[in-house]
């Protein structure tokens, strides 16, 4: 006996839903649950079916003839969780170098960071592996993958090491722990001077931390593998350092030397400075005619918090509490780019298409030479020394290749992860500023009281704080 009724069965094209049309002339057919669940399955549905309302559908079926229905739900996949790295030591970075705000309101910047001494066979770092998700399934009662957990490499540098699991990593000398490029965990022994650098004292080039108990005049130089801790002033010097440099008083270098850091730079302030960090520049009064550059943010909001002059750079945010002044002294603001890395990859991009080059001359060299000995048997002495040179050639080559296509990715990757630009005056910002986001060009021509600048459908606008 044919029922009095029809059905349609549309499933979803994510196989994720299921929907039911019912037909019928007359609106008081019977309707059997276990009918209609069947009729559903041999359609394709044997997951998520909703027997509540398959129930009310069966109990009510007039109010539910040709009024579309999602009969059945699949589960989705449940995301994992990405592997993490848990430091079990504190280390020399900006985050642990904040001054504290004493009850009058004064603050000390002389108790700040301490050094962050360890122990031979000290457990520095713990990797927690990345937990899978759970499948989800169709209506249809497929499986589908949840997506995959990201894993993550603990990153041994100088006198550590990792156990076979490449799970632990352990301190090999006393010393202080350090964070360097690309998130290297070191330990590294202490340099100190007790005093100025002077001519009792020389340049310093250590692989290791500095300490220095006083100034560092005009004409020195201080390098160091690790970090850097002056006590001190900065004059015309050169310091440059793997890791974090701070600076407890600041930098007054009258337009000579330079500050590298390749972490953060943590000081003061800066007057007549070339200051460089590879992630941020925290400046605790003032930034005047200087040249800063930092590969992620400038931030100068303490005390005073003012930027005059000069030109700052930052890879994603500048902040400061005052920008400018009321004499509209001209100051560059530039955010948005990372011109070391983008110089980088124009280098490692014009060096691979040389060693392609050289990589196919020397292949079509080495191919004429294989061809005299498919000829005559053998090479001469002369021309066997030349396959065996063009041969080393060729494997040196195919490495650097190999690196630099590395390399080529390293820098791809973190330029596609910029943040969006931003440049913050918490205060005020005065006219006379010239700011600069990419290939976008401001001139800063009336005062902004609390103002937030960002690029909008390629505009550079402003927004107030609140």
């Amino acid at each position: 006996m044919q029922p009095a009724y029809t059905m349609e069965v549309s499933i979803a094209a994510d196989k994720m839903s299921a929907e039911l049309i019912l037909h019928a002339e007359d609106a008081d057919l019977v309707l059997r649950e276990e009918e209609l669940a069947d009729e559903l399955q041999k359609r394709g549905v044997v997951y998520g079916l909703d027997r509540a309302l398959l129930q009310h559908v069966c109990q009510t079926p007039r109010k539910y003839i040709d009024v579309p229905l999602t009969i059945a739900r699949g589960k989705a996949p449940t995301p994992g969780k990405d592997a993490w790295i848990e430091y079990t030591c504190q280390t020399a970075t900006a985050q642990e170098g904040k001054p504290k705000e004493l009850e009058d309101g004064r603050v000390d910047y002389y108790n700040v960071t301490r050094i962050a001494n360890v122990t031979r066979g000290q457990l520095l770092a713990r990797k927690h592996p990345a937990v899978p998700g759970e499948e989800g399934i169709t209506v249809t009662g497929e499986k589908v993958a949840p997506p995959p957990a990201k894993d993550i490499v603990i990153r041994p540098g100088k006198n550590v090491v990792l156990n076979e699991e490449k799970t632990l990593l352990y301190a090999t000398i006393d010393g202080q722990v350090s964070l360097t490029e690309n998130q290297k965990i070191n330990v590294f022994p202490v340099y100190e001077v007790n005093g100025d650098v002077n001519f009792n004292v020389g340049n310093i080039d250590f692989v290791g931390t500095v300490v220095i108990r006083g100034n560092v005049p005009t004409g020195f130089r201080v390098k160091a593998s690790g970090d850097i801790r002056i006590y001190g002033s900065v004059e015309g010097a050169e310091i440059e350092a793997g890791g974090s440099i701070e600076i407890k008083n600041g930098i007054a270098a009258q337009d000579k030397g330079h500050v590298k850091a390749g972490v953060d730079l943590i000081c003061s302030y800066i007057q007549n400075g070339n200051v460089y960090a590879g992630r941020d520049v925290i400046v605790y009064h003032s930034i005047m005619f200087s040249q800063v550059r930092a590969g992620k943010s400038v931030t100068c909001t303490r005390t005073k918090g003012i930027i005059i002059g000069g030109t700052i750079q930052a890879g994603e945010k500048i902040t400061a509490r005052v920008i400018g002044n009321q004499s509209s002294t001209p100051t560059v603001l530039e955010v948005g780019a990372k011109p070391e890395l983008r110089n980088e990859l124009k280098q490692v991009n014009q060096q691979m298409q040389a060693n392609y080059e050289n990589l196919r001359k020397t292949k079509q060299a080495l191919s004429v030479l294989d061809q005299i000995v498919q000829l005559r048997g053998e090479l001469p002495p002369e021309k066997k020394a030349m396959q065996i040179k063009l041969t080393n050639t060729r494997i040196m080559l195919e490495k650097e290749l190999k690196e630099l296509e590395a390399r080529k990715n390293e820098i791809e990757a973190e330029l596609d992860g910029d943040s969006p630009a931003v440049v913050t005056a918490q205060v005020v910002m005065y006219p006379g500023i010239k700011l600069v986001f990419g290939k976008q060009v401001r001139f800063i021509k009336q005062e902004f009281s609390r103002t937030r600048f960002l690029v909008l459908e390629g505009e550079i606008t402003s927004s107030p704080l609140y």
